[in-house]
């Protein structure tokens, strides 16, 4: 069964190129069971793991799940990585003269700027765990609510050290919302800095979520699932203003939920960066012959695959822009690449896609129309750094497969090497060699293999029927 290894809990953004981040939330007010005046203490927001999704789903045998990544060692990996440094040595050339006949062109990293943000700010109140003793307090009300401390002592022990929280009442009103004892505890054990949150501001997030949750129901199955989007309380302002602005735009209530619990740092930008980037997109689509009919349609799609777009800045995506234009790709196979990396070629730099496209064209030895078109047949060519394609490269090269092969379908090289070696191994078993023919088999997501492979399967055992062969009767 593919992806057998690579099973895990946590969120997830549109695996394509990229995925969902995960959040911790941090405050504190007022001792446990005991009314008194305290202060919310903020976190800020930790950019996305990697989005979602790069292109490509990751696909694994069992027998994958625990084989050591091996490099392969000889001709094909020393060819590869001269490949490699002599697109490098190009590209420090090119920038070189390209530099010298004007210095105003320099090729910037951009990244965006929550990426740089860490989410928890402990500076508000101590993380010395030597120092301190345990609150006894706070642990009696975790005990009696049936949590686990020995796993948030393991986990945030610092939890345990501050000199209020609101155990008792968070508990309470996870409660009112449905919560059973059960689901009570397990949110506290995953979240436990959520005890350090006053009954107002959980309150207050209850009623924001609210605004896009059909009822309560669904609001507490979400912060079962997850509990530190929804106790991030600091940025309740930008949150309800763009909750507001998403609504505005045409993002259904489902979908703006969705962007809740994976996509959260989305919520914590001031509203009117949001409206900047969203801007951009729209003036950047009509620019390259895109509908006016069309453009709210296609805009919505792009926000619905790849949300962390908003993380970006106008600029970022301007320069990208700019970076294909000057490649000779036309505005039409801008807006069509656009499309087909849903979004994800704003996070990357023209440096990063540049190295790229001289490696791809050293490798294939190919010329600049015809690296064009196998670039817009397979952006992965685009948007893959040197050292991943090298390495998946090599993976099929050690298959016996050869760069003819790969260049009339280059698409394979949105696969992992697991997941060809996999594939290959399957198809082997019915007797099908793909040394030997092209590479469409091993193409396309799970489901798509599955089909093909299910095509093959029943082809191989079906009878061979003779219409014209005798009918042997016995008397």
């Amino acid at each position: 069964m593919e992806g057998a290894g690579c099973s895990g809990r946590g969120r997830t953004v549109p695996r394509g190129p990229g995925r969902g981040a995960s959040l911790s939330a941090a405050g504190g007010a007022g001792r446990s069971g005991i009314t008194g005046c305290g202060s919310a203490h903020g976190q800020r927001p930790g950019g996305p793991a990697s989005l979602c999704s790069r292109p490509g789903r990751r696909e694994t045998s069992a027998s994958c799940r625990s084989a050591p990544k091996r490099r392969p060692r000889g001709l094909t990996s020393t060819m590869l990585r001269g490949v490699a440094h002599a697109a490098k040595d190009t590209f420090t050339l090119l920038s070189t003269r390209s530099q010298r006949c004007n210095p105003g062109l320099v090729f910037s990293s951009v990244r965006p700027e929550a990426a740089s943000r860490s989410f928890l700010i402990h500076s508000s109140y101590t993380t010395d765990t030597k120092s301190r003793e345990e609150n006894k307090k706070i642990i009696e009300s975790l005990y009696s609510l049936s949590v686990d401390i020995k796993k948030i002592r393991r986990l945030k022990e610092w939890v345990l050290l501050q000199d209020v929280a609101y155990v008792k009442e968070i508990a309470g009103i996870l409660q009112e919302m449905g919560a059973d004892e059960t689901a009570v505890a397990n949110i506290l054990e995953r979240c436990p800095e959520a005890i350090l949150r006053t009954p107002e501001e959980i309150n207050s997030q209850r009623a924001l979520w609210q605004l896009v949750c059909q009822n309560e129901k669904q609001l507490i199955k979400l912060i079962e699932q997850f509990p530190e989007s929804f106790f991030t309380t600091k940025y309740h302002q930008n949150q309800k203003a763009n909750i507001t602005f998403f609504q505005e735009l045409g993002l259904k209530n489902n979908i703006i939920t969705r962007f809740l619990t994976s996509a959260p740092n989305i919520f914590y930008n001031p509203v009117e960066k949001n409206k900047n980037v969203i801007e951009t997109l729209q003036r950047n689509y009509l620019n390259l012959g895109g509908s006016g009919a069309n453009m709210k349609i296609w805009i919505l799609k792009l926000l619905s695959q790849n949300p962390f777009i908003l993380l970006n800045n106008s600029t970022t995506i301007q320069e990208n822009l700019e970076f294909l234009q000057k490649n000779d790709f036309t505005d039409h196979e801008v807006l069509q690449l656009l499309s087909k990396l849903k979004g994800f070629i704003f996070q990357l730099n023209s440096t990063t896609m540049q190295k790229s496209m001289l490696f791809s064209k050293s490798v294939f030895n190919c010329s600049d129309q015809e690296l064009k078109e196998l670039v817009l047949k397979c952006p992965a060519l685009l948007y893959y750094s040197v050292p991943v394609l090298e390495e998946r490269l090599e993976g099929l090269l050690k298959e016996g497969i050869s760069v003819a092969q790969i260049r009339e379908t280059p698409m394979v090289l949105e696969l992992t090497t697991q997941i060809v070696q996999y594939r290959i191994k399957k198809l082997s078993a019915l007797g099908y060699d793909v040394k030997s023919g092209n590479l469409e088999s091993l193409n396309g997501t799970k489901k798509d293999f599955e089909v093909t492979y299910g095509k093959i399967q029943s082809k191989k055992e079906r009878p061979i029927f003779n219409p014209v062969a005798p009918i042997h009767i016995e008397d």
